[in-house]
């Protein structure tokens, strides 16, 4: 009888334990379903505190004005899409755009480089965020001509030539100004290398008054973004503005083959005169600068993007052979 006693009360610890297992596993489990539901609370709240998200806010970005017409359209559509955001662009000449990676109420920066390290340590150290970027698309510089004009094949030495004044017919550069533009510092980093550009090169206000300068003068050549010229009315991006000739330059990888900047020429970079597109964010939080950073590297903003004869970064372009009638 003493050893069934024995046995009794030891079954009845053991039971005793084993309730009390249970009403720790549930008490834990109840304690965890509450912290769900505090922390699901604690993200919305957290989510209403956010001066601006994807879908809700108002933020300014600088943005070089080669690219006007595209990123006006991406804007454009976006809005469209979230209607409780506004995306104030100003457009500036590149340089400016850089200047403002220190202003603290820009939020997004769209230029033609990465931002460098330094910049970046200085963003940090001035405005306490992390300044990230990312290249977006591909640009084509085009040169533009007068309409009827003979020189339409050109080599990269001839466009040194012209650039520098030493080209056989004198022919005068026309820009988007002369200082701080994106194509400018293209022309001057990319292709003279070292040589100075001719005191004669002249400065329009906007790509927009080269090409109506260009169109009604002879003797200039005009140097702008692709997008500012492309036949929005042609699905086969192929065609440009009737206002200008745009020439053909010496292609990278044929010496005797010329090449007009054609979408598939700057994706392969057959084209001599090509580069990046490029957005500076300046967020620690995911707000409406990531929110319309994704649209612009996401399947709408791409297509947004090839529209303008611009190459995308992110969207494969199907490369066809085809007969060109000019």
């Amino acid at each position: 009888m003493a050893d069934l006693q024995g046995i009794q009360e030891k079954l009845f610890q053991m039971n005793g334990t084993g309730m009390r297992c249970i009403a720790n596993k549930a008490a834990f489990f109840l304690l965890f379903i509450v912290m769900g539901l505090f922390s699901c609370k604690s993200f919305e709240e957290q989510e209403r505190a956010l001066p601006d998200t994807s879908d809700r806010g108002t933020i300014y970005v600088s943005a070089d004005e080669s690219f006007k017409p595209v990123i006006d359209e991406q804007v454009q559509v976006y809005e469209s899409n979230h209607p409780g955001t506004k995306i104030n662009v100003e457009y500036k000449p590149e340089a400016d755009c850089l200047k403002d990676l220190l202003t603290d109420s820009v939020r997004m920066v769209i230029v033609t480089r990465r931002a460098s390290v330094d910049e970046k340590e200085v963003v940090a150290d001035s405005l306490k965020v992390q300044a990230r970027s990312m290249v977006v698309a591909r640009d084509g510089v085009a040169v533009v001509l007068p309409p009827g004009s003979p020189d339409t094949l050109l080599t990269m030495n001839d466009i040194r030539a012209i650039l520098t004044g030493k080209f056989k017919k004198n022919l005068i550069p026309v820009f988007d100004g002369v200082k701080a533009t994106s194509t400018v510092r293209f022309i001057i980093d990319s292709i003279l290398k070292g040589d100075s550009l001719t005191p004669a090169a002249m400065a329009a206000r906007s790509s927009e008054e080269v090409i109506d300068y260009v169109s009604e003068n002879s003797g200039v050549v005009g140097f702008i973004g692709v997008s500012w010229i492309g036949n929005r009315e042609d699905s086969s991006y192929l065609s440009f503005s009737k206002k200008v000739s745009v020439a053909y330059l010496q292609a990278t990888d044929i010496p005797d083959s010329y090449v007009k900047a054609y979408q598939a020429n700057i994706y392969l970079k057959r084209y001599p005169m090509v580069r990046d597109l490029v957005y500076i964010l300046k967020e620690n939080h995911r707000g409406l600068g990531t929110g319309f950073a994704n649209f612009m590297s996401g399947e709408i903003g791409q297509l947004i993007f090839k529209r303008a004869y611009l190459a995308p970064s992110f969207k494969f372009l199907s490369i066809r052979p085809v007969k060109l009638n000019e």
